[in-house]
């Protein structure tokens, strides 16, 4: 096993393995730490695939700003009673059949995929070249602009209501 190997294997696991014990945990809190050191070891696979621009972005959106967002939410909710009560109940055997089917199902599809996309035009030697910000550039503002625009679009919408909902809870 090579050293790349390895450590696509570790972090493989690792996402796996924090994903899982995210979903799980009873506390929110641990949830949100937890999540937090999922958001580095993704940086990490960015890291690993030479896209330190995405690493960094990853660190500085996900891990900072998105992680404090979801901590705001937790602490202004009041969580005593989902933590006290049970968190898997009677249908959870029902969940793990179908998810077991889903698994089978979507193996089978993507067994049968032989079909690879066309390579793009752009290589790694044009970004190398070009930079990777000025590429990513490039493309999110001519190729992508209209999705772009309607992402920001409804992240404004997202402010405008939550800023309404809060000045009617103060009033």
């Amino acid at each position: 096993m090579s050293v790349p190997q390895f450590f696509f294997g570790y972090f493989a696991v690792m996402l796996i393995g924090l994903s899982i014990m995210v979903v799980t945990r009873k506390n929110p809190v641990h949830s949100v730490i937890l999540m937090l050191v999922l958001f580095v070891h993704i940086a990490g696979v960015y890291l690993f695939l030479n896209a330190e621009f995405l690493a960094a972005i990853q660190i500085i959106i996900y891990a900072g700003a998105i992680l404090v967002m979801f901590l705001f939410v937790i602490m202004l909710l009041d969580l005593k009673k989902e933590v006290t009560e049970r968190r898997f109940l009677k249908p959870w055997p029902l969940g793990l059949v179908v998810a077991g089917t889903f698994m089978v199902f979507i193996t089978a599809v993507l067994g049968k995929l032989t079909v690879f996309p066309e390579p793009g035009k752009y290589s790694i030697d044009r970004i190398q070249a070009e930079g990777m910000m000025m590429t990513i550039g490039k493309v999110l503002y001519t190729e992508y602009l209209l999705p772009f625009e309607i992402a920001s679009l409804i992240l404004l919408v997202a402010i405008i209501g939550a800023i309404v909902l809060a000045k009617k809870r103060l009033e």
